[in-house]
């Protein structure tokens, strides 16, 4: 893990339907372009809806959310609300988050974390 970039969750296991609170910190003091945010439930195609960046309601139900530093803003704490439907069949599921710093296409630090959503 990069000490540029982290990501957080507020729980590390949750059940289906149940908000997703995530914060991501920023330590990079060098020039950057944007923030992604990818999600992933493994073996699984369904996903996570992120509601919340910074206080601020989005309606985006896609899996991967990116953040323009003009809309980031001079904060170097990015916090998030996400959810997910996802019913695990037997056992719980894993949901991997992953944050990346981009600069002209190009990654130049990533943080990723994991989740359990429980039966």
């Amino acid at each position: 893990m990069s000490s540029d970039i982290s990501i957080t969750l507020e729980k590390t296991e949750i059940s289906s339907g149940e908000e997703i609170r995530g914060m991501i910190t920023l330590n990079y003091h060098g020039r950057f372009d944007s923030v992604v945010v990818n999600s992933l439930i493994e073996n699984s195609g369904d996903s996570v809806s992120f509601e919340m960046i910074n206080t601020r309601r989005i309606n985006h139900p896609y899996p991967r959310l990116s953040l323009m530093k003009s809309d980031i803003g001079n904060t170097n704490i990015i916090e998030f609300v996400a959810r997910t439907t996802h019913l695990p069949r037997d056992t719980p599921s894993s949901v991997k988050f992953r944050a990346a710093l981009i600069q002209e296409h190009k990654e130049i630090a990533s943080s990723i974390i994991y989740l359990k959503i429980r039966n």
